[in-house]
């Protein structure tokens, strides 16, 4: 597992791909992601802290690690267990759909804070996770990029198979691994050092240099790269917008 990073990464939906057009004409082939209300719906502290039991009785419990745990998407309340409902109606927020927890090794923003898409700044390099749109079963031309057998010399009905996978009688099995046909897809897929070329905080969209992993309407996660430094521009404990409290009277 990698190490805390200073900030907390974000979750976004992937609405699909475009273009765009730098200073000089030149189109620029972007992802649009879009934070989605995107806010802060609880923390993990190092801090101890006192907890009622069901009993009525009081414990002293820490989580041991820093994290934050962000929400995404809407989803209705009668559709959200109990527990998770309890979970969103302590912090202040609606349920949401897309739940994550990101370890960090900074400053934990408040409770109830929504994640601003200026918390990445333009020309910051970014690592994108998602899961990869499932393709079925494959053969092995398409799986694992074979060259497939020969178009003539008696190859007959057996364009595109993968060709022998056994051996002599020493050992006589085939390994395991062995690149075969077989399901392509459905998996957890980072793409790093993508280009984050614009922001929009209003609409609350990122814009990402190339294609990411995922279909239209997938949940990513967009982390700070771990092979990048961060610029000196891009906010040190990340852009949050604080949650508004209401008055005596109910109104904010």
């Amino acid at each position: 597992m990698a190490l805390p990073a200073p900030r907390t990464g974000v979750l976004a939906r992937k609405v699909g791909m475009t273009r765009i057009f730098d200073a000089d004409g030149r189109h620029i082939p972007v992802t649009v992601l879009s934070l989605d209300g995107c806010q802060v719906v609880g923390v993990r502290t190092e801090d101890a802290r006192t907890v009622t039991t069901k009993k009525g009785g009081e414990v002293t419990r820490t989580d041991g690690y820093k994290a934050v745990i962000l929400g995404t998407g809407e989803k209705k309340a009668k559709r959200t267990v109990k527990a998770l409902r309890g979970q969103f109606a302590k912090a202040g927020v609606a349920p949401k759909l897309k739940v994550k927890e990101f370890r960090v090794s900074g400053d934990l923003p408040e409770i109830g804070s929504t994640v601003l898409a200026d918390h990445f700044a333009e020309g910051q390099k970014v690592d994108v996770s998602a899961q990869s749109i499932g393709k079925g079963f494959a053969g092995a031309m398409k799986r694992w990029n074979f060259s497939g057998l020969r178009a003539t010399h008696g190859v007959s009905l057996s364009h595109r198979s993968h060709g022998s996978t056994g051996m002599r009688q020493d050992p006589g099995r085939v390994f395991k691994n062995k690149k075969m046909a077989g399901h392509l897809g459905d998996e957890r897929i980072t793409t790093q050092n993508l280009t984050v070329v614009r922001t929009d905080v209003e609409r609350g969209l990122i814009f990402v240099k190339g294609s990411v992993p995922g279909h239209d309407g997938a949940f990513v996660e967009v982390r700070d790269a771990v092979k990048k430094a961060l610029p000196a521009d891009a906010p040190k404990a990340g852009s949050f917008k604080a949650p508004e409290k209401l008055t005596a009277g109910g109104e904010g």
